[in-house]
């Protein structure tokens, strides 16, 4: 399926904390269980399950049992029966399989969140589509008002027709913003440019561009990364009651897919309140990882930027860690202007000059202090880096971060990593790098071209060259730059490496599929590690948090082909029923 068009269901059901059933069971499998006392009974047994436990030698348990929050019996029926008091609920799995919460590393839920709950969103390559909708936002807005949303592709562009004009055309009256899929780029109109003093003397900033005609010099429409970013920084502010809202909308989305632990991977003052009003709700389904950023101009300013990472800790709760902050080091690699920063050079075609590698938005020496700034204050590092000379560079700075001797055990991170020069490889194990993949981008997808662009014998998303290598490889959705927060296609197609959408022959570096056992680790406990939490989280062991998932099939007994249809029937976040339709 295309990534442009897939759609998603805009209409999660909300929290399902129904009773459980009451049932009791024998069974069989490990033992791993506590002694009983008056004051060690279960708060819930669990029984008559395939439990998949992710732990060390991915043993299969039959039943577990929870108090406080936490796994407090993994193994047999009769190993789990003394936890349970006659009070004590005890349900009956029948057969279903059990697995770790799924730990998502790169989303944007609040981003998400705002832009199907508050703005004017699409998702189509349909043209005349995209103007139906446009027209209908425009006509709700009051006069002068910001339109804005996405996500656009440049595929709805006409051929000598600006996107400028194009959406002049659409939207006479109201400045318009609109964000490309990539989440890199925006789309403007003539009112808009206008409203932001962006004509054809205006010089790109530093790290963005401002797309223009190469004839006339005049701009297209198109910004592109930084220049995008600044643009948001200035539009008018939700306030934080409506950011806290689509969150909500967001986080309870993301949970119904097995996810019971996210990283938002950029996040500002507003989004940080907006997590803290969530939480003072009551209203966070999910653990959450929050990555402030650092230099990056969607931030108010970046002594803002510096004041939020110094009192981080005031937004922490006991479902909302911190610790985390987020560099971005270069673009994507893609059309129109390739600005992920590569070793080698693209190949040349319509849209680029011969010799073009893209550019690093910081030279080596600025990264190397920020980064060497930030990991001596004690905070893991994502730095965003899709070409291989940003992957290098990434970890030439963590690799003098590492050189002074401070938190040697925090594990920084190079986000996304399609593209990763085979030197670099072993050097993730070394430095206690995690790798973090984007798994819906790991097969064939219409309209991305990797041959085309950066030629056929560069290997793309080499997740089995990491995992040889000893590296901790993890899962990102990236949502909602992909069109779904829905890990079990990438999963599939970790192992097959072709479409799950359409399950085809077609491969994208096929040599580099591991198998399902690998997968679901990486998608669970690497996950855990990644996030400071590999001791507390990520597998069904006793003594870590009760964060677990049903589903609705065993996924290591049906074709491989069907695991993208999974579905969740059951899940927990520190032992609290989030999705539950186990009675239905």
């Amino acid at each position: 399926m295309s990534l442009a068009t897939h759609r998603i269901d805009q209409k999660p059901t909300r929290w399902l904390n129904r009773k459980p059933a009451f049932i009791g069971l024998a069974a069989f499998l490990l033992v791993l269980s506590l002694p009983a006392t008056a004051t060690s009974f279960a708060d819930a047994v669990y029984v008559n399950a395939q439990v998949y436990t992710v732990d060390e030698n991915n043993m299969w348990a039959d039943s577990f049992a929870i108090k406080d929050g936490k796994f407090v019996a993994v193994g047999s029926r009769n190993s789990v029966a003394s936890m349970a008091s006659t009070a004590t609920p005890v349900i009956d799995l029948k057969k279903r399989m059990v697995m770790p919460g799924i730990h998502d590393t790169h989303l944007h839920s609040a981003v998400a969140g705002e832009l199907m709950q508050l703005q004017c969103y699409f998702r189509t390559n349909d043209l005349a589509e995209v103007k139906k909708i446009l027209r209908e936002c425009a006509a709700k807005a009051a006069p002068g008002e910001w339109i804005r949303g996405g996500q656009w592709t440049m595929a709805l562009f006409e051929p000598g027709v600006t996107p400028k004009k194009l959406l002049d055309e659409i939207v006479p009256d109201n400045p318009v913003f609109l964000m490309d899929w990539s989440w890199h780029n925006g789309w403007v109109n003539s009112k808009a440019l206008e409203r932001l003093s962006i004509d054809r003397e205006t010089p790109d900033p530093k790290g963005g561009v401002i797309v223009r005609d190469e004839a006339t010099g005049e701009t297209t429409g198109i910004l592109m990364d930084n220049a995008t970013y600044s643009v948001m920084r200035g539009l008018p502010a939700y306030a934080t009651a409506q950011r806290a809202s689509a969150l909500e909308w967001s986080l309870n989305f993301i949970a119904q897919f097995g996810v019971t632990t996210v990283k938002e991977a950029i996040v500002t003052r507003e989004i940080a309140e907006a997590f803290t009003e969530l939480s003072r709700r009551g209203g966070l389904p999910v653990r959450v990882n929050t990555a402030m950023t650092w230099k990056i101009p969607v931030a108010r300013s970046h002594e803002d930027e510096i004041a939020l990472l110094a009192e981080h800790e005031r937004f922490a709760t006991n479902r909302v860690s911190t610790g985390f902050a987020k560099i971005m080091l270069d673009g994507v690699p893609i059309p129109p202007k390739f600005t992920a920063a590569m070793l080698e050079p693209y190949l040349p075609n319509e849209n680029l000059k011969e010799g073009w590698r893209g550019e690093l938005i910081f030279d080596p020496e600025t990264l190397n202090a920020d980064v060497g700034r930030l990991h001596g204050q004690g905070f893991s590092i994502k730095i965003h880096s899709t070409g291989d000379r940003a992957v290098r560079a990434a970890l030439d700075a963590f690799e003098q971060a590492r050189a002074s001797g401070k938190h040697l055990d925090t594990i920084h991170e190079v986000s996304h990593a399609e593209l990763i020069h085979p030197d670099d490889i072993p050097r993730f194990a070394k430095l206690n790098v995690a790798a973090e993949m984007c798994p819906i981008l790991w097969h064939p997808i219409h309209g991305l071209d990797w041959a085309a662009w950066i030629g056929p014998e560069r290997t793309v998303w080499p997740v089995r060259n990491l995992v040889e290598s000893g590296a901790l490889v993890t899962y990102g959705s990236d949502w909602s730059v992909v069109p779904t927060p829905n890990p079990w296609p990438g999963i599939e197609a970790m192992v097959t490496r072709a479409d799950p959408y359409t399950n085809g022959s077609e491969t994208l570096s096929a040599e580099q599929a591991v198998d399902l056992a690998t997968t679901i680790r990486i998608f669970t406990l690497n996950g855990a590690h990644a996030n400071g939490a590999g001791a507390t989280s990520g597998s069904i062991e006793v003594g870590k948090d009760a964060d677990f998932i049903v589903l609705d099939r065993n996924i290591f007994e049906v074709p491989i082909t069907d695991v993208s249809e999974t579905g969740i029937v059951f899940s927990a976040v520190g032992g609290i029923p989030v999705v539950n339709t186990l009675e239905q």
